[in-house]
């Protein structure tokens, strides 16, 4: 599969990395945008859980509860794919690189 992938997804304003994330300004942790990528790369591939390595990632902005967010996925080489989240207006909030990979 080559085609670029797209789709949007939802962080719940009770999504429970809110609470110890700042009590004052909820933001998601990196780890968990990664999550996102990870399950949504996962899913539109239809590949089973540990099958994906994370080879880079750069977070560029906050998320706060109830955000809507673009996933984006393009296949580079070997089995590499290049991977952002967007908010709603464009704005880019994280970069990766995912590569398929042996299990751990």
């Amino acid at each position: 599969m080559n085609e670029p992938l797209s789709s949007m997804l939802a962080i719940a304003a009770d999504h429970p990395a809110f609470p110890g994330h700042f009590p004052s300004r909820p933001i998601l942790p990196g780890a968990a945008l990664l999550d996102l990528a990870i399950v949504a790369l996962q899913q539109a591939l239809a590949i089973e859980p540990g099958a994906l390595q994370i080879g880079s990632a750069k977070f560029l902005q906050p998320v706060g509860p109830g955000s809507r967010l673009r996933f984006d996925a393009e296949a580079s080489v070997a089995g590499r794919w290049r991977c952002s989240l967007s908010a709603e207006d464009g704005t880019p909030v994280m970069q990766c690189e995912l590569r398929l990979g042996p299990r751990a």
